[in-house]
């Protein structure tokens, strides 16, 4: 049945050829995934030093480089690790920024708090309008809504004959 369908059956279970413990498949050159990812990232990240070293060096080729890779590993040498540069906040950050305690009574919300339409942040239990005061008029801004909604439609009148 199996030669009907061109169905392999399974040779068994082999390790990765990296030895890291965990099983291979010939698909993968009889490597377990992780590890077969992490060769195709390689791969793909020389194809792209090679691409980038073809467009970057000139037609005409020095004889004092022998390889063009050395002069990209010296240039990221150059570069210390340990190099960040320094945040710059803005005042859009600021805003974006939400407070972690309650406005009320003062408790930390940290991803589980309330932002009210006031503007203002609340735990659970001051989340409601009626509760913390809320200053917010949802009257006015309902029939605002409402009335951007149904714009007034008005026929155009008809001249008597």
């Amino acid at each position: 049945m199996a030669e009907e369908h061109r169905c392999q059956t399974p040779e068994g279970h082999r390790l990765c050829a990296n030895n890291c413990g965990f099983l291979g498949s010939s698909a993968t050159m009889n490597l377990c995934s992780n590890c077969y990812g992490d060769l195709c990232l390689k791969q793909q990240q020389q194809a792209s030093i090679k691409t980038t070293v073809a467009s970057v060096s000139s037609p005409v080729i020095s004889p004092l480089v022998q390889n063009p890779l050395a002069e990209l590993e010296v240039t990221t040498k150059n570069v210390p690790a340990t190099f960040t540069p320094p945040p710059q906040t803005t005042t859009e950050d600021k805003q974006l920024k939400r407070p972690n305690r309650c406005t009320t009574c003062r408790k930390r919300v940290g991803l589980t708090g309330f932002k009210c339409r006031c503007g203002t942040t609340f735990c659970g239990v001051h989340r409601y309008p009626e509760v913390h005061g809320c200053t917010f008029d949802f009257k006015s801004a309902g029939r605002e809504e409402i009335a951007k909604a149904n714009p007034l439609v008005k026929a155009a009148k008809l001249q008597k004959i």
